[in-house]
């Protein structure tokens, strides 16, 4: 079955689900977490696509994008595989790093963004990495 095209426009907010195949762990070290943070700093920045809220949690993680002109398959494209190269030859494994293709849901409403951006930063506390979010 072909896949559906995902819904793009300059200015279209996305909230951006990846999570690693099998659900293994995507980040094991400080290190992972630092290379991926570090890749969407400079992809952002690049593609002045403006980041409004980001979650990273062992074996997934969340974005909340607005994208510009370039479209998000680029920026999730290029952030996904380099991390997955990189990730790969640190922890000396071969193969996909991350289930499927990534998740985007479209956000359209005033009222969801700000759930979905409480819901994003929550995540870590909920999943019980971090006491608080302070």
């Amino acid at each position: 079955m072909p896949r559906h095209a995902r819904i793009d426009a300059p200015g279209a907010l996305h909230h951006v689900i990846a999570r690693g195949i099998e659900r293994r762990k995507i980040f094991r070290t400080r290190k992972d977490y630092l290379d991926f943070l570090r890749r969407l700093t400079t992809l952002v920045t690049e593609t002045k696509t403006d980041c409004y809220a980001w979650a990273l949690l062992p074996n997934h993680f969340h974005l909340l994008l607005k994208t510009t002109n370039v479209p998000l398959a680029t920026l999730m494209g290029r952030l996904l595989t380099g991390y997955a190269v990189s990730f790969n030859h640190r922890h000396q494994r071969h193969g996909h790093l991350f289930q499927n293709r990534y998740k985007s849901i479209l956000c359209q409403e005033d009222a969801y963004l700000l759930e979905l951006v409480r819901y994003i930063h929550l995540n870590p506390l909920r999943a019980g990495m971090v006491s608080d979010i302070c």
